[in-house]
C-alpha cells in the first residue's frame, strides 16, 4: 500500500510547497541580490566625504551658482564645464563617434570620466581626455549601479571645480547634436527648456535646472515600491513620495552634491530586492531623492531619447544598422519638453559604421 504510485505522487506534490519556500535559502542567490561589500561602502564613503568637503569652500562661486553665461564665440573664455560620465561594463563601442564629437573643441569646456566594471575586458582608449576612475563591480537591476553613478559624480566634483553640469551616459548612448549645440543649450539658450517660460520671456537663462526624469504615477509604481518589502522604505520614503525615471540624466553641480551627500535614502535603496522583475534601484533612487530635495530645481524630464516601443525584459528598443539613417536622427531629436533631445540610446555596437558615415553631414550638423 505504502509503495503504491498514488502515495508517491502525493508525496511529490506535498513536497513542492516546501521546496518553494526553502529554495531561496538553499540555492545560491543571484549576484545582484547580494548586499554591497562593506569594503566598497567604506571606499565610497571616504570618496563622498572628500567630494563634499572640497565643495564646502569653492574657489569660485560661479561654478556652484553660475550667474554668467557665455557664448562660444565670445573672446572671454568660458569657465563652466560639462562633465560627461560614462557608465559601462563593456567596451565603449561608440568611442570613435564621441572622439569625433569632442574633436577640435576647447578642452576648457568639458571633462570625460568613465566607470568601467573591473570584471569586464574594457579596452581603454589611448585618448587622454577619457579619464578612467577607480571602479567596482556592477550588476543590472541592483544598487551597485547607484554606487557607480555616485562614484562618477564624486570623482568629477573633486577633479575639477569648473564642472557645472554632469551628464550620465551609457556605452550605448550617442550624441544627437554637435558639442557646440549641446553646450549652448545647457548654458546659454533661454528657450531650450520649454517648461521655463520665464527665461524665454526675459531672454536670458534665469537659473540652471537638472534634467532628470521624475514620474509620480504609473501602473507598476506600487510593485516597484514594495520590491524590498511592503514597509521596507518607511518612514523615510512613504509611497506618495516614491518616484521613478530614467537612470541617465544631466545634473547641476548643486544636485550632484545632493546625491553625493545623501546617506539617509541610500540606506533604504541599497537593500536587496526580493522581486527581481520590479527592482531597478537606479531608476528609483535618483528621481526620488531629487524630487524630495529640490522638486522645483528639476525639469522632471530627461535629455536622452529612448524608444520604449516593443520593450523586452526591461530593455528599450535597440536600434540596428539597417535603421541608422539620417531620418532616424531627425526622428530621435524632437522632445515635448525641450527644443531637442541631446542624446539617444540604445544602439547595437555594429551601428558604429553607419553612424560614422552620417556624423558630420547629419548628427553634428545643426
Amino acid at each position: 500500500m505504502f509503495s503504491s504510485p498514488y502515495l508517491l505522487t502525493f508525496s511529490l506534490l506535498l513536497s513542492l510547497p516546501i521546496l518553494f519556500f526553502l529554495a531561496p535559502r538553499i540555492l545560491p542567490p543571484h549576484p545582484h541580490s547580494l548586499p554591497i561589500p562593506p569594503s566598497d561602502e567604506l571606499d565610497d564613503v571616504n570618496l563622498f566625504n572628500r567630494a563634499t568637503s572640497s565643495s564646502s569652500h569653492p574657489s569660485s562661486s560661479s561654478t556652484t551658482n553660475p550667474s554668467k553665461f557665455f557664448h562660444l564665440s565670445s573672446k572671454k573664455k568660458p569657465t563652466l564645464k560639462i562633465a560627461f560620465l560614462f557608465l559601462t561594463n563593456t567596451d565603449l563601442h561608440f568611442f570613435p563617434l564621441w572622439e569625433l564629437f569632442f574633436k577640435d573643441q576647447p578642452t576648457n569646456l568639458f571633462n570625460i570620466y568613465v566607470h568601467a566594471d573591473p570584471s569586464s575586458n574594457v579596452t581603454r582608449p589611448e585618448n587622454p581626455l577619457f579619464k578612467f576612475i577607480p571602479s567596482k563591480r556592477t550588476y543590472r537591476a541592483s544598487p551597485t549601479l547607484i554606487s557607480a553613478t555616485r562614484r562618477l559624480l564624486a570623482t568629477a566634483i573633486l577633479d575639477d571645480p569648473a564642472n557645472t553640469y554632469f551628464a550620465v551616459l551609457s556605452q550605448y548612448c550617442i550624441p544627437l547634436h554637435s558639442f557646440s549645440y549641446i553646450y549652448h543649450s545647457l548654458f546659454v539658450s533661454p528657450t531650450f527648456d520649454l517648461t521655463d517660460p520665464e527665461s524665454t520671456h526675459f531672454g536670458v537663462r534665469l537659473r540652471y535646472k537638472s534634467f532628470v526624469e521624475i514620474i509620480s504615477n504609473g501602473p507598476e509604481l506600487w510593485k516597484r515600491y514594495v520590491a524590498r518589502g511592503r514597509y521596507a522604505m518607511m518612514p523615510e520614503v512613504p509611497f506618495n513620495r516614491f518616484r521613478v525615471g530614467s537612470q541617465f540624466f544631466t545634473l547641476t553641480r548643486k544636485h550632484a552634491l545632493v546625491v553625493v551627500k545623501d546617506r539617509t535614502l541610500w540606506r533604504k535603496f541599497k537593500v536587496p530586492c526580493y522581486r527581481d522583475d520590479e527592482c531597478y534601484p537606479e531608476e528609483h533612487y535618483f528621481p526620488t531623492l531629487l524630487s524630495m530635495a529640490d522638486p522645483d530645481g528639476c525639469t522632471k524630464y530627461t535629455l536622452t531619447s529612448v524608444n520604449w516601443t516593443g520593450t523586452v525584459n526591461g530593455h528599450p528598443h535597440t536600434y540596428r544598422p539597417a535603421e541608422v539613417k539620417p531620418e532616424l536622427i531627425q526622428e530621435l531629436r524632437p522632445s515635448k519638453h525641450s527644443e531637442s533631445y541631446l542624446f539617444a540610446r540604445k544602439f547595437t555596437p555594429d551601428c558604429l559604421e553607419p553612424l560614422m558615415n552620417i556624423a558630420k553631414s547629419v548628427i553634428f550638423k545643426d
